[in-house]
């Protein structure tokens, strides 16, 4: 009798979520049907997407400075609304004591407020360090060489960022309360817009060109309906406009040897009269070829961020999770929060984006004589830790993972880790020397930007046609 009472349960617990959560109709969750991956996807993908969406929308339409302020505002909004659920009483989960369950109200405000959190980061994140960017002409020797350090101290400006976050903020929530850390980060965003606002003057401002993603599009279309036409014997039988018909803002780009099967969309047909508008879905210029190249061949040095990805993604768990079993009483009346431990992360990376820039890559430049180096990636994770759980219980007998940090054997998964990570920088090393970046015609002379093994090969014929 108790065997099947026992069954009874188990298959109910089975079909059914019993951890306090509910559907969203209030009622207990079936368990086929909810949660897990079912439900994790929509909210990677939101995560995932927002910045995707954020970015074409400034580079297509809104341009960057419109973008960066109106996702700015939702985002302050987010944060008012997130602390106006904190303080105002009738805004509160409950009036006093424990919460067996929050007021709708207040579950209606804290979510408004996460989700515009979400969508101002969705456009905050992409367009900003973008429209940073903008401000330095890649025409201007010097000025390309600024804008090369302004990425470094763009990550350096993050890492201080995070530095306050882990310690200042954190220390509030623990110490004062999380309604006071709300207030501050809130005073912070606002202080921030007006700062933002107050540069106007002083900005250069890119006009948005439309879609970037047609343009690509129609040079794959190009290149495939050209694809029995024979290349001509050099670049200068490739289609490029003339200089007085550039559009403000456009720069054109020298001719390179790779991934030729694309140059297709800029062979002028018999039919085809260079003289007059052609249709883009059947001529493409070289400017409009090389970006899409460009692009192209970022993609290896783009997979390659995954696995850095993967390994930096642990600091915000395992270290964290392993700090909490530290002493970590500095003196009897203060205690360092778990969280604070995260800023010797944050204290290494200052320390190195600083060492990098003024004094790395000054020596370099003159080693070298190039003005260009390559830059680490910057800043996935449960894949990994429930492969390594699956193989180490199945071959070992025990889980490198358990709920005792002590007993577990996270020694060998760091060590995993590191092997990742020189394994990963070597493939880095690789594809990155293979990397061409773009040579940008600049009146009469090119401009060569990087150390691209075609660069300033087809410098004449290109400046003629320009």
């Amino acid at each position: 009798m108790d065997h099947k009472k026992n069954k009874h349960e188990s298959d109910d617990e089975e079909k059914w979520v019993y951890d306090s959560s509910v559907d969203y109709k209030g009622r207990v969750p079936l368990r086929a049907s909810t949660g897990a991956w079912k439900a994790s996807l929509f909210i990677i993908g939101v995560t995932a997407m927002m910045p995707l969406i954020g970015g074409f929308l400034a580079d297509a339409y809104l341009g960057r400075f419109s973008m960066v302020l109106a996702s700015s505002i939702i985002y302050l909004l987010g944060l008012l609304l997130l602390t106006m659920s904190r303080i105002i009483p009738g805004l509160k989960p409950c009036s006093t004591g424990p919460c067996p369950e929050p007021r709708k109200l207040h579950e209606i405000f804290f979510f408004l407020a996460m989700y515009s959190i979400s969508i101002g980061t969705g456009g905050h994140k992409p367009a900003l360090e973008s429209f940073g960017a903008d401000q330095f002409d890649d025409d201007h020797p010097e000025e390309r060489k600024k804008k090369m350090s302004f990425f470094n101290w763009w990550s350096f400006g993050l890492c201080c960022g995070l530095l306050l976050g882990v310690t200042v903020i954190v220390y509030i929530q623990d110490h004062v309360g999380w309604a006071a850390s709300d207030i501050v980060l809130t005073s912070v965003m606002a202080f921030t817009v007006v700062i933002f606002c107050i540069g106007r003057p002083f900005y250069r401002f890119r006009k948005p060109n439309g879609s970037p993603l047609t343009p690509m599009v129609q040079v794959i279309v190009a290149a495939f309906v050209k694809r029995n036409i024979g290349y001509p014997s050099g670049p200068e039988g490739l289609y490029e406009v003339a200089k007085l018909d550039r559009s403000q803002g456009t720069r054109l780009l020298f001719h390179t040897d790779k991934l030729r099967f694309l140059d297709k969309a800029a062979i002028i047909e018999d039919t085809q009269n260079p003289q007059t508008k052609p249709n883009p879905w059947r001529l493409q210029t070289v400017t409009k070829i090389e970006e899409l190249k460009l692009l192209i061949n970022m993609i290896p040095i783009w997979l390659t961020t995954l696995p850095f990805g993967i390994v930096v993604a642990q600091s915000n768990t395992f270290f964290i999770k392993q700090s909490t079993t530290l002493n970590r009483k500095i003196t009897p009346n203060f205690t360092i929060p778990p969280a604070s431990m995260y800023a010797l992360a944050a204290v290494g990376l200052i320390v190195s984006i600083a060492i990098y820039d003024r004094a790395l890559v000054p020596l370099l430049r003159k080693l070298t004589r190039n003005e260009r180096h390559r830059h680490p990636p910057q800043d996935r994770h449960r894949v990994l830790i429930t492969l390594v759980d699956y193989l180490s219980g199945k071959l070992g007998g025990k889980s490198w993972f358990g709920e005792d940090l002590n007993s577990s054997r996270l020694d060998c998964f760091y060590w995993l880790l590191a092997g990742i990570t020189a394994v990963n920088l070597c493939v880095y090393g690789f594809v990155a020397r293979r990397y061409c970046y773009k040579n940008v015609v600049r009146g009469t002379t090119s401009v060569g930007v990087g150390d691209c093994c075609d660069e300033g090969k087809y410098g004449v014929e290109l400046e003629t046609l320009a």
